[in-house]
């Protein structure tokens, strides 16, 4: 066998597989959600293509290294100037260096069209989130059935009669829902879709409180939609928004909110609980 030619084309395999793995993971929905609504892709978990990616990775850049040995030659030739010297920096290896940093740059300082690539992906991730649907909570899949009952109100006893009469097998209420679920060879959304009407009686209030940290999909909450959520006064809270410095509409996404104020979604959100907080002291 030729060790050569199986380095180049295990280089070239492995290359092309991690292109497709890259596009899967480009494409793939935030964690929460994929693991919320036990999304697959041809069979694979996201955490299985994320392995994927990671071994086909490390095989692509030992290939790379045996192959770089095998045409060290070449690699040479590649770096001499007209008269035959060796020269690190040649003008093809200075060009390729000036491609990497301005796609580099660019991609930290959010410069087109390396911040359209980015934005391109977490548009595709939003969809998503509208397509499977969002966790009560992040990673509410590892809450115990117990604890998963308590945060969402729901009656425990209740809830393991409708799995039970649903056919949903579980030991007891110290299995999480990412447990029960695999058992049951379906997702934590669809545990969740079972229990939910195992409503508990509680003395309402009047208003739902203001988390003290983001809920999942926070950023793309609309400003209307949030105040209507947590039964806040639009016109205090775009006030006390104001007063703050922060411009705001409506129909504006918080995400949209924290961009055109320069900042970030939980720059927006700490600036909100300071006041609704205050709403309340007074």
């Amino acid at each position: 066998m030729n060790i050569r030619k199986i380095t180049s084309m295990t280089m070239f395999v492995s290359f092309i597989l991690l292109v497709l793995t890259s596009v899967i993971l480009y494409i793939v929905p935030q964690g929460r959600i994929a693991y919320w609504a036990d999304w697959h892709l041809w069979g694979l978990t996201k955490v299985e293509w994320g392995n994927l990616h990671i071994n086909l990775g490390f095989l692509f850049l030992f290939a790379g290294l045996l192959h770089m040995y095998y045409n060290w030659a070449p690699i040479k030739a590649y770096m001499k100037n007209k008269s035959r010297e060796l020269k690190v920096f040649t003008p093809s290896f200075n060009v390729a260096v000036l491609i990497s940093l301005v796609v580099g740059v660019g991609t930290y300082f959010e410069i087109p069209p390396m911040s359209t690539v980015i934005n391109f992906g977490e548009s595709i991730k939003d969809k998503a989130a509208e397509t499977y649907g969002e966790p009560p909570y992040g990673h509410a899949e590892l809450s115990s059935l117990k604890l998963f009952t308590k945060k969402q109100n729901l009656d425990l006893d209740g809830a393991m009669d409708l799995l039970r009469k649903a056919g949903v097998q579980f030991s007891d209420s110290s299995d999480t829902l990412a447990v029960i679920a695999a058992a049951n060879k379906i997702s934590p959304q669809a545990v969740y879709s079972v229990i939910k009407s195992a409503t508990m009686e509680i003395e309402s209030t009047g208003a739902v409180d203001f988390p003290d940290s983001p809920m999942p999909g926070f950023g793309n909450k609309t400003l209307a939609a949030l105040c209507s959520e947590y039964d806040l006064m639009f016109q205090l809270i775009r006030r006390g928004l104001a007063q703050k410095g922060v411009k705001a509409e409506a129909e504006m996404t918080i995400k949209e909110i924290a961009a055109a104020n320069d900042t970030e979604p939980m720059a927006i959100f700490e600036v909100l609980h300071e006041i609704v907080n205050e709403k309340k002291d007074i």
